[in-house]
């Protein structure tokens, strides 16, 4: 019997089993996750699996990006925008059994303020300086300065059960949260596999039993399952796989702007990276029509630190005088800050076929402006330790954006800021941050914004690469899906499969 003709009729046997509403979606992605905390987790295959499925914050965001109510169904704020007091929605559960109150929501809120547990969301809330239990359906913020992201911040921060506030262990293997999965195994080497919350508070949902997450490191397993319909979905596929797939019968492709970007860190607390004319000659010496058109088969755009999806802040990259693709300028320009050439430095690499791909095309590139670059290639455990560490001179990955932004810049480029592990330090980027996410005027935080665009993207510890296309694919069976431009699967809970 062929794949194909097997995983039909799988998928046919589930479906006579318990109809529609019983069936279980197999998804897969390309490897088993570092963690499920999520106040903790950073890549993808964590975040794809546990937000929006297991967890669920007091805020939500929409397919088009706008803050809508999630665990809080309602908020006031004071006259002088220092006060949010969020209304809890009533009869909302835990996957243990345990009711979630305001107690939960203030411990989830100091658990990622915590030194100890070291949360790289913390700089998302750390203007909330006081946090008051009013009720157990009420619970009080308030903040040593207005902050205008802070109901697009909150989003991200998942509400856990208040004994969680100082154990740092328990959520990574075992999440309890109050979404509409519940964690119920995880075979390593196999699958994560989710179940239907009986108790979840919207009625209805989710339509489906059950929703399993299969580890399958090969790309072309993972196509011929998505066409025979061993597998439902394919999240955040890399372009490559999008245009193998697109056309192919029984699979649909979903696209969008995609808020996350590619990306070369640098270790700015090392040499010669200490330097901006260094990061600024870098810069330089890279092509990105190239590296988009090689790496990603032209899916994408050519990035500046914020992502055009946001139309409402983002500069475009073509005012960005280091977006030259001049290697010989380059070169000129790191010998007249007197660095020794060639310049030899290593690259971790993050193990993504589209991130192998540009690594490899700016190897080439830098060497032609002095930068002589080894790859070294990792699984992501050891990447994201060495990420979290500092522990690079450089590296080629992806990051998740954000709708607003402060929640992308502060955390990244402010002095301390909870993901700034490149040790970037500027003054007057501080003091435009500070006014940035404290300002409440669009027109003036769009000016703020437009001024940290420009510094940043020459002179920062990150060379922006592409914004690329988001693609999912999605076998026709399946039935209700839809694609989000921040990579979530919020909509798994309307999919149903189709007999």
């Amino acid at each position: 019997m062929s794949l194909k003709s097997i995983g039909l009729g799988l998928l046919a046997s589930t479906v006579i089993a318990g109809g529609a509403h019983a069936a279980t979606l197999d998804i897969a992605i390309d490897s088993s996750p570092a963690g499920l905390d999520p106040h903790l987790i950073t890549a993808f295959n964590s975040v794809v699996i546990v937000q929006g499925n297991i967890y669920e914050a007091l805020t939500a965001i929409d397919r088009d990006l706008n803050v809508v109510p999630g665990l809080a169904e309602s908020w006031d704020v004071s006259e002088d925008g220092l006060t949010y007091t969020f209304h809890l929605r009533e009869g909302v559960t835990f996957h243990d059994g345990s009711e979630m109150t305001a107690e939960d929501v203030a411990a989830s809120i100091r658990r990622v303020q915590s030194e100890t547990v070291a949360s790289p969301l913390a700089s998302r809330v750390s203007p909330i300086t006081g946090i008051e239990v009013v009720d157990p359906q009420t619970v009080r913020f308030t903040l040593d300065a207005p902050f205008a992201p802070i109901l697009s911040s909150l989003s991200s921060i998942a509400i856990v059960p208040a004994e969680m506030e100082e154990d740092v262990d328990s959520l990574q293997q075992t999440p309890v949260g109050t979404g509409p999965f519940h964690f119920e195994d995880w075979q390593p080497n196999g699958y994560i596999a989710l179940s239907s919350f009986e108790d979840y508070h919207e009625d209805g949902q989710p339509l489906l039993e059950g929703v399993r997450f299969n580890f399958v490191p090969e790309s072309a397993t993972r196509q011929v399952g998505v066409v025979s319909g061993d597998y439902g979905l394919l999240p955040g596929i890399d372009p490559a796989t999008a245009l193998q797939l697109q056309g192919q019968p029984g699979v649909t492709v979903q696209e969008t702007r995609d808020l996350s970007y590619t990306l070369v860190g640098m270790n700015v607390t090392r040499e010669p990276f200490d330097d901006p004319a260094v990061r600024e000659a870098f810069n330089l010496a890279l092509d990105r029509q190239e590296i988009i058109d090689g790496a990603l088969f032209g899916a994408g755009v050519p990035a500046g630190p914020l992502s055009p999806a946001l139309t409402s802040w983002a500069l475009d990259p073509s005012e960005y005088s280091c977006y030259g693709a001049d290697p010989e300028a380059a070169r000129a320009m790191l010998e007249e800050a007197g660095v020794a050439l060639p310049v030899q430095l290593t690259m971790n690499v993050l193990p993504r076929q589209d991130a192998r791909d540009i690594a490899q095309i700016v190897q080439q590139q830098a060497a032609e402006a002095g930068f002589e670059i080894e790859l070294i290639n990792q699984e992501i455990g050891q990447f994201v330790q060495d990420w979290r560490n500092s522990n690079f001179d450089l590296f080629v990955s992806a990051n998740g954006g954000s709708p607003d932004p402060d929640e992308y810049f502060y955390r990244t480029f402010y002095g301390g800021g909870s993901t700034n592990v490149f040790g970037y330090a500027d003054a007057e980027i501080d003091a435009w941050l500070d006014e940035g996410r404290s300002e409440t005027d669009q027109g003036a935080r769009k000016a703020i914004y437009d001024q940290v665009q420009r510094k940043l993207a020459c002179e920062g510890p990150i060379a922006h690469v592409a914004y690329g296309s988001l693609f999912t694919a999605v076998n026709d069976a399946v039935e209700g899906f839809e694609i989000y431009p921040n990579g979530r699967l919020t909509s798994l809970v309307d999919v149903e499969i189709a007999e």
